[in-house]
């Protein structure tokens, strides 16, 4: 039976991406998907590219500030976003609704559970968002993609979707060669991530720098960001063994083919570590609403599957004695047994979430 399915998705690479996942696989097994979007999301040229349908809503985040101005206005999208969101219903006819965490989520949450629509909510992190607290009121299923201590009814722990690339077979040393690294040599890949890099980049930096003098067998892969890359490219200037990037659509082949990470905390960035097992050094984002991304890292340096270092006057160091004791010693013990206490997560397989998921919403 051909179901529908309304999937409120956007705003950052962490709402977004999980709510693509389980909708481009929907859409392959012959299920109608429409996606909302607020008005002029990024994700639009990815939906597009992807041939998925989508709908646009005018909407805003809710203002925390003591402006009032912003709340007035808020209100006044809120009210257009409802009246947007009940037509968009009523045209599509979904059998399911879904969010997957952002402000988007609540008109179309809300609304179909006043007009008699299965609903479901799927917050990625520990720290359940506030949309999604809302959102949880009117919501006939809560999918957690983290384990939570939230008073949420009606969870169901099923892990964060992530792309299917990531099953793919990577050849590790053609990959090394093609960005001229040795792959006989250990390798660490860093990427910041769609909340924003500008101090874990600048800290990286001078540690990589100060690693690569003392020990040339250590190579690296900073992916910068492309609003940064020139100027991280000119600030590793002649350092040997450091390749570069603005951007990469192959972060599943790099990723599998590092031995270490050194990233954010989001928590599509958490999925995919815990898929590939991948020991890491996590930079929370610092202004990630209510610290949600340190509190995802806790999760997986309570297994010693990571290491946690705040960003601040002390990054560079702690980055600097990190791979100290993880490479310039060749400890290969220390990343081994990292590697091996991602089986003390008692999380999902991240690879088969989206599966599970569309079983899940298929049945309510």
């Amino acid at each position: 039976m051909n179901k529908r399915f309304i999937i409120a998705s956007g705003g950052t690479g962490g709402h977004f991406y999980p709510g693509f996942a389980l909708g481009r696989l929907l859409n392959s097994q012959g299920m109608s998907v429409l996606f909302v979007v607020r008005k002029n999301d990024p994700a639009i040229q990815i939906l597009q590219d992807n041939k998925l349908k989508f709908r646009e809503v005018d909407f805003m985040g809710f203002s925390r500030g003591i402006n009032p101005l912003p709340y007035f206005k808020f209100i006044a999208k809120l009210w257009v976003a409802l009246l947007q969101m009940r037509q968009v219903i009523q045209d599509f006819k979904p059998d399911v609704c879904l969010g997957t965490g952002g402000y988007i989520s609540f008109p179309l949450i809300f609304q179909a559970h006043r007009m008699g629509i299965k609903t479901a909510v799927h917050d990625s992190n520990t720290k359940i968002g506030l949309a999604n607290k809302v959102c949880a009121r009117f919501a006939d299923l809560f999918l957690l993609g983290l384990p939570t201590n939230e008073k949420i009814k009606n969870t169901v722990l099923t892990s964060t979707p992530i792309r299917s690339e990531f099953a793919i077979p990577v050849d590790r040393k053609k990959i090394l060669k093609e960005l001229e690294l040795n792959p006989q040599q250990k390798t660490v890949l860093i990427f910041g991530g769609s909340q924003g890099a500008k101090g874990l980049n600048a800290a990286v930096i001078q540690a990589v720098k100060r690693v690569v003098a003392e020990n040339q067998d250590v190579h690296f892969i900073h992916i910068s960001g492309e609003r940064w890359y020139q100027t991280i490219k000119n600030q590793y200037g002649r350092t040997l063994n450091v390749c570069v990037l603005p951007y990469s659509n192959e972060i599943y082949e790099l990723l599998q083919a590092c031995d270490l990470a050194i990233c954010r905390s989001g928590a599509s960035t958490l999925a995919e570590l815990i898929y590939c097992r991948k020991p890491a050094l996590l930079v929370p984002y610092p202004y990630a609403a209510a610290n949600h991304q340190y509190y995802n890292a806790k999760i997986l340096q309570s297994v010693g599957c990571a290491v946690i270092a705040l960003e601040g006057e002390r990054l560079e160091q702690e980055i600097y004695q990190f791979l100290n004791r993880a490479l310039l010693v060749q400890n290969d013990a220390m990343l081994r047994t990292m590697a091996e206490n991602y089986a003390k997560l008692d999380i999902p397989n991240p690879l088969h979430a989206a599966d599970n998921i569309a079983e899940i919403l298929k049945k309510i």
